[in-house]
């Protein structure tokens, strides 16, 4: 980028606000016009990154010309009052000379998105053009991603906002703070708990489940319900207090809903965290055991493929595997652990095909075992949140008391793209549908790929007498919580944390058009079994009502 242009840019949110753009906006006619061009050149930039990032698609966008000295732009200047484009260089500035020659008032920057007024003779900031920005770089998204089981575009996005009826009942209630900085007590080495109860804490998709009421503990008629002792763990961390909270009820379900975790022992936390997972779906409302859409599922179940090859016949043998977390492995070839271990590494190492021994594989096209035959794994579907462990434990016999530990550090990045590891594009886009974006002839938007880091989970010690503590995103703040103790941190201190498991979210979240959720299915089914219930109720009574009164006629009759 041009260093002039650079410096420019850094002056863009300027406190005192354009008066320009704020009265060309309160104009509905000049709001309509000016918001058209904008939004134009917006989605031309959008498109001009697809097609850039996928060159074999059919349809091309040529790169427009400066109107002044026709040179071609690689970051071309828009005005918002005609269609003429220009440069900005060091040397010539041909669109701010358009805008004075012509007394046109502002420009837009097409891959910036950033308005330049030519009365301020600056970059402006304006919230009003922020958000139209954003709705459509969504809407473009929209347009470009299309479904992984159905040729169907997205639905499109509509802001909520709310209605007469929740805004009187909520203009009652006193706003408390939103915040999830409240430590948990250590119940008696319950270390690994409280790490994985604050890393799904902090998960964004189940703190919006939950602080949404989709599981409201009055309406519940479980006993021992672990989506009960979710939402009051939600209730209490948000809820304001600054004291340390005991888990103690939380702790208290999962002894009795796994047994191989109760006890004052330490445990593993990767194996309390799958056995909290499955504890919430068993007792989500309208969870199944096919195709189940509860928040457990759609928040982190993926999909793995294996591809076994035979090298005798070239014969593929394909399967497909639910996962809800990625397990890694920390050796590389010859069993030797790397000094420089990485994320990356390891999900290519994960991802590499390997070969398989005379025993392990029959080809079904040979009928005969193959002594040649390599396994590929790769990511079929990617979910929602990304749960990675790093196998640091190695378990020689059944006996965890003669497990060793891994301690060679691992790098993991902040924002991680997991493209390069879908099926789509490791077979080379050959396998039709087969993207978690859903490619139907290309793998869809780049940013549908990419994931932040919101939680990392750390060891320290040997398994027997080690402990764990983490580190967790809230906002655009990073916090590192030590059972009760919480202060604040950094994203440095996180990513060279010992870590033993991390979690991602997408930037971008997809979703199916048409479907509903199953807390939604199970609550119509409710609503419906209630509406029967209150007609067999009435009918009932009208019946007794009926014999009742066929009573006292039979005994005005006798009594004639």
């Amino acid at each position: 980028m041009d260093l002039d242009l650079e410096e420019t840019l850094e002056s863009e949110l300027n406190s005192g606000g354009c008066s320009h753009i704020q009265s060309v906006l309160e104009d509905d006619e000049l709001r309509a016009s000016i918001s058209r061009q904008y939004k134009a050149v917006v989605a031309w930039n959008y498109r001009r990154a697809q097609v850039m990032a996928n060159p074999a698609k059919r349809r091309k966008i040529s790169s427009p010309t400066c109107g002044s000295c026709r040179l071609t732009l690689s970051r071309p200047f828009a005005c918002l009052s005609c269609t003429f484009t220009g440069c900005w260089t060091r040397r010539d500035n041909h669109i701010v000379a358009h805008l004075e020659d012509n007394d046109h008032d502002f420009c837009v920057d097409a891959q910036s998105g950033s308005i330049y007024c030519a009365r301020c003779s600056d970059f402006i900031y304006d919230p009003a053009i922020e958000e139209l920005q954003a709705l459509t770089l969504l809407s473009q998204e929209e347009k470009a991603t299309r479904f992984q089981y159905a040729k169907q575009l997205r639905e499109p996005y509509k802001p909520w906002k709310p209605s007469d009826v929740p805004s009187s009942i909520l203009s009652d209630y006193t706003p408390i703070p939103c915040q999830s900085r409240r430590g948990l007590l250590n119940l008696g080495q319950t270390c690994f708990l409280n790490v994985v109860l604050q890393s799904l804490i902090h998960n964004p998709l189940l703190r919006n489940y939950f602080l949404g009421d989709k599981h409201n503990v009055r309406l519940c008629k479980l006993k021992e319900c672990t989506c009960c002792e979710m939402d009051a763990l939600f209730r209490e961390v948000y809820s304001g207090e600054q004291a340390p909270y005991g888990p103690t009820s939380f702790l208290a379900t999962l002894w009795k809903a796994s047994s191989e975790l109760s006890g004052y022992a330490q445990q593993d936390a990767h194996e309390c965290f799958i056995s909290i997972l499955n504890q919430i779906h068993g007792t989500s409302r309208g969870s199944t055991n096919v195709s189940c859409n509860c928040i457990i599922h759609s928040t982190f179940q993926g999909q793995l493929q294996s591809d076994v090859r035979c090298e005798r016949c070239g014969n593929v043998t394909t399967t497909t595997d639910p996962m809800l977390d990625v397990n890694l492995e920390l050796r590389g070839k010859g069993g030797k652990v790397s000094g420089e271990n990485t994320l990356l590494g390891c999900l290519t190492r994960f991802t590499h095909p390997e070969k398989l021994g005379p025993k392990e594989y029959s080809c079904s096209r040979c009928a005969k075992g193959s002594h040649e035959a390599t396994k590929r794994m790769s990511i079929r579907k990617l979910p929602p949140a990304l749960s990675f462990q790093f196998k640091r434990f190695e378990h020689k016999s059944s006996d965890k008391a003669t497990a060793q530990k891994i301690d060679a550090p691992v790098r993991i990045p902040s924002m991680l793209n997991m493209q390069p590891y879908t099926t789509f594009i490791m077979n080379g886009g050959n396998e039709k549908g087969s993207g978690s974006a859903g490619g139907f002839g290309h793998p869809g938007p780049g940013e549908l790929y990419e994931y932040d880091l919101f939680a990392v989970i750390c060891h320290e010690g040997q398994i027997d007498n080690g402990h764990y503590y983490n580190f967790a995103r809230f906002q655009d703040e990073w916090y590192r919580f030590d059972d009760d103790k919480v202060t604040h941190s950094n994203l440095k201190e996180c990513l060279n944390s010992p870590a033993y498991m991390c979690f991602y979210v997408k930037r971008h979240l997809e979703y199916r058009q048409n479907r509903k959720a199953a807390y939604q299915l199970a609550r119509e089914a409710d609503i419906r079994k209630e509406e029967e219930r209150a007609k067999e109720e009435a009918e009932r009574e009208r019946e007794q009502e009926a014999a009742r009164m066929k009573e006292v006629e039979d005994a005005l009759l006798a009594t004639v």
